[in-house]
């Protein structure tokens, strides 16, 4: 269950959330939804996949573990990764779109709201969300922009998968590996880039692609697999108890 309330410095004057990473904090898990607005920043760290919703639609995916509700970046001192993806960061925060009041004309505007039932929420410790004055803290001001990459990265998904699938560049893919003492894993569902295609788009579709900026979301992707090694390779340490 959630209790998502219109943040506002009157009622949550003293609000704070923890920042820290951890199972408890929903961080064990295996595949976190990511968005093309930050593909460059998680292609440093993470394998970005593509796989389907109940309605066939696709999304990203950074893989984060082999096991189920296994990630492998977690660690006793918190997310060891130099960019921890947006949908992990924002916590108990959420944008929702509040239409304007009747009998003015007007965009919906973008309102901040928070899960005062998330395990993040404190009214003890924590990172402060206002000032004493009633301004916002430095850490709401990160909420803030985070936020916006989350509601732009939503905005441009569907056209970018749209663009994507058109020219038929999705194939399925299975990540497979084999650990020394004979345990193989096997993750089905997932999909990627194909090279071979990606290769032959020419003239019209090409140009198409770099104008829309998915050209260079599509060299993050590819780049990215490079890190499945890296995935394996933290498991095996894992496994190996160092």
């Amino acid at each position: 269950m959630t209790n998502k309330v219109l943040l506002n410095n009157v009622d949550h004057a003293d609000l704070r959330v923890i920042t820290r990473h951890g199972p408890e904090f929903g961080d064990g898990v295996n595949q976190v939804l990511v968005f093309p607005t930050e593909f460059e920043d998680l292609q440093r760290e993470y394998p970005i996949f593509f796989r389907q919703d109940a309605n066939g639609d696709y999304q990203a995916v950074a893989l984060l573990g082999l096991d189920k509700d296994e990630n492998l970046f977690l660690g006793a001192d918190g997310w060891n990764a130099r960019y921890v993806p947006a949908a992990q960061q924002r916590g108990p925060f959420s944008i929702v779109l509040q239409a304007p009041r009747p009998g003015t004309a007007g965009e919906p505007e973008a309102m901040i709201h928070v899960d005062l039932d998330h395990p993040r929420v404190s009214w003890t410790e924590g990172e402060p969300l206002f000032l004493p004055a009633g301004g916002n803290a430095p850490y709401l001001q990160h909420v803030s922009r985070l936020l916006g990459t989350l509601f732009d990265g939503l905005e441009a998904g569907g056209p970018f998968f749209e663009t994507l699938d058109q020219l038929g560049l999705i194939e399925p893919v299975e990540v497979e590996a084999t650990l020394t003492d004979g345990t193989a894993y096997v993750i089905p569902g997932l999909f990627t880039v194909s090279e071979a295609r990606l290769a032959a788009v020419a003239g019209q579709d090409l140009e198409r692609l770099h104008r829309s900026g998915t050209l260079r979301a599509v060299y993050a992707v590819l780049s990215s697999l490079g890190n499945v090694s890296s995935l394996i390779d933290a498991k095996l340490r894992k496994s190996a108890g160092r």
